[in-house]
């Protein structure tokens, strides 16, 4: 890890946003939009709603924010669901970019592979570290999206160049290989009206997520499970591992790899010469299609599972990315409208300090300012809404870390 201090040149080159090597500060702004939402706790909206909800159960505003701000359970899913996909997306966009400096500036291919290496390496290392915060000993699970990145980042870099054609039919194979994988699973899934309480499935929860979802697709009953019950056995532990309680798997990977070579598509278009308002249509369009692709898949049958990265949320989600970036390019890149995202940009540009700090420093933070504020200090706006204030006033005081760093040119980079 290690920290620059860009040239007076840099804000000119951060200005551009066509063709070439130049910095696309929508993608800054996009990045910062899914890093504030993550290091503010979105913002504690989903506790607030449940609040709110228990005084009104049948509010359909609350019902709405509840949805938005919380992981779906296992099928569908919201914005909140959309904070991995977004960030898988944004690395193959950046990598469109960050190798084309590299080659400028003189850089081998040899070096520059090393250092796709090195990175995939020290990625993983660092999600195994801050999943294992406040663990009694180290979490070798592979499930955070740091070390789910850096499990597919040297695949990565080895399609960074390549054509569209190769990067199509490697992203198709990816996709086909996962379902051919959980398709081709001997495991008959779970029985709703039994859950599986072993592999952390109660009835009632299947009853109420799995009814309609295949059984190659089940919770902690597929193929990935299986893999993890070997693979995550092999590290020493205090406990055999029997099941990730979220349901999770470390095969995500796979399919999550598809997410950034799309990313890395995305990426060589908007790099390309192409004219500004027929980029901003590409976006647009291939969204559209990649939401309508998810949906369709979805109803053929492979459920939109972000759990387990099915192959329709892949698509699915990635269409939401693309549409995301083309409202971010078309406001400020093609429109000129940037003052409103240096909030974003100034956390966009350091990711990973905010990422750490909301991993790390959550509690510590809210605590110090009770002691220094009063212990009531986030119920100012009620009982009700002080999961709101809480992460709301939490997260500026990790912005205003970022905004120094930001002032003094301080850029943290893997």
């Amino acid at each position: 890890m290690s920290s620059s201090a860009p040239s007076s040149a840099a804000p000119a080159r951060d200005a551009a946003a066509s063709a070439g090597s130049s910095r696309l500060q929508s993608l800054d702004a996009y990045r910062g939009l899914i890093m504030v939402t993550l290091a503010f706790n979105g913002f504690g909206l989903a506790a607030t709603a449940r609040n709110h909800l228990q005084a009104d159960p049948q509010s359909g505003f609350w019902r709405a924010v509840c949805h938005q701000f919380e992981h779906a359970e296992w099928a569908g899913g919201g914005y909140w669901d959309l904070i991995q996909p977004s960030f898988m997306f944004m690395v193959g966009v950046s990598m469109a970019y960050s190798y084309v400096n590299r080659q400028r500036q003189g850089d081998s291919w040899g070096r520059m592979f090393g250092h796709a290496c090195s990175r995939a390496v020290v990625l993983i290392a660092l999600g195994i570290f801050l999943t294992s915060n406040g663990s009694r000993s180290t979490g070798w699970q592979f499930m955070n999206v740091l070390s789910q990145i850096g499990l597919g980042y040297a695949c990565l870099f080895l399609l960074w160049g390549r054509s569209l054609r190769t990067h199509a039919i490697t992203a198709a194979a990816l996709l086909l290989g996962t379902w051919a994988l959980y398709a081709a699973y001997p495991g008959a899934g779970i029985d709703p009206a039994k859950g599986a309480p072993a592999a952390g499935v109660t009835a009632a929860w299947a009853q109420e997520h799995l009814v309609a979802v295949g059984p190659a697709w089940h919770k902690n009953a597929n193929v990935g499970h299986a893999v993890d019950l070997w693979f995550l056995n092999l590290f020493p532990r205090r406990e055999p591992f029997a099941f990730n309680t979220g349901g999770y798997q470390t095969i995500n990977f796979i399919p999550s790899l598809a997410t950034m070579l799309f990313g890395l598509m995305c990426g060589e278009m908007l790099r390309s010469n192409r004219e500004a308002r027929r980029k901003l249509f590409l976006l647009v369009s291939t969204g559209v299609a990649g939401l309508g692709a998810g949906l369709v898949l979805s109803w053929l049958g492979v459920p939109l599972v972000k759990r387990i990265w099915t192959p329709s949320w892949a698509l699915y989600s990635t269409g939401w990315c693309l549409l995301l970036l083309a409202a971010l390019y078309a406001v400020i890149d093609l429109r000129q409208w940037r003052g409103w995202s240096f909030p974003l940009v100034v956390v966009g540009m350091n990711s990973i300090a905010i990422y750490a700090m909301g991993m790390l420093l959550r509690s510590w933070t809210a605590k110090t300012l009770q002691t220094h504020l009063g212990e009531n200090v986030f119920k100012i706006l009620g009982p009700a809404n002080a999961p709101a204030v809480q992460a709301t006033m939490v997260g500026l005081m990790f912005w205003l870390v970022c905004w120094g760093m930001y002032r003094r040119k301080i850029f943290l980079r893997i």
